[in-house]
């Protein structure tokens, strides 16, 4: 039984015409094979979007386009706490960096020009909507 090797001879060249002429049949062999594989496309893997990629989850703020501004209490009431006046962190609100900081910016602003308390919420939006739930924060807290 005869095995068939794969490998080629290695081929010392006396002089660069040799050399030349094996290059080029070899370059004509491999240039061969490559109009072969590239006509046989189905073996190819199909280009698709990764389905295990999560959806990149967007601050409520951000998902709506929604500027805080200092003079709109209602909304900015409803990042602070009724009981303590307490600015809610970002665990507990889910809003991204940049949004947070300016919404803590906005109610600083707002309680300095004495549009909204200081220690305590305004009795008048209690009732409003929910954005979280500060019982349930999306990281845990250490208080």
């Amino acid at each position: 039984m005869l095995l068939r090797t794969f490998f080629r001879p290695i081929i010392i060249h006396r002089n660069r015409k040799e050399l030349l002429r094996f290059s080029s049949s070899v370059a004509e062999a491999t240039s061969s094979e490559s109009t072969e594989s590239s006509t046989d496309e189905s073996d190819l893997p199909v280009r698709m979007e990764n389905p295990f990629r999560k959806e990149r989850v967007q601050c409520v703020l951000c998902k709506h386009q929604i500027s805080p501004d200092y003079k709109n209490v209602k909304l900015l009431s409803q990042f602070q706490s009724p009981f303590t006046g307490r600015i809610y962190g970002r665990h507990i609100t889910g809003l991204c960096k940049k949004m947070q900081r300016k919404v803590e910016q906005e109610i600083v602003k707002a309680q300095k020009s004495v549009l909204m308390g200081t220690v305590t919420k305004d009795v008048q939006f209690f009732k409003d909507p929910k954005l979280f739930d500060p019982e349930r924060p999306i990281r845990p807290h250490k208080y």
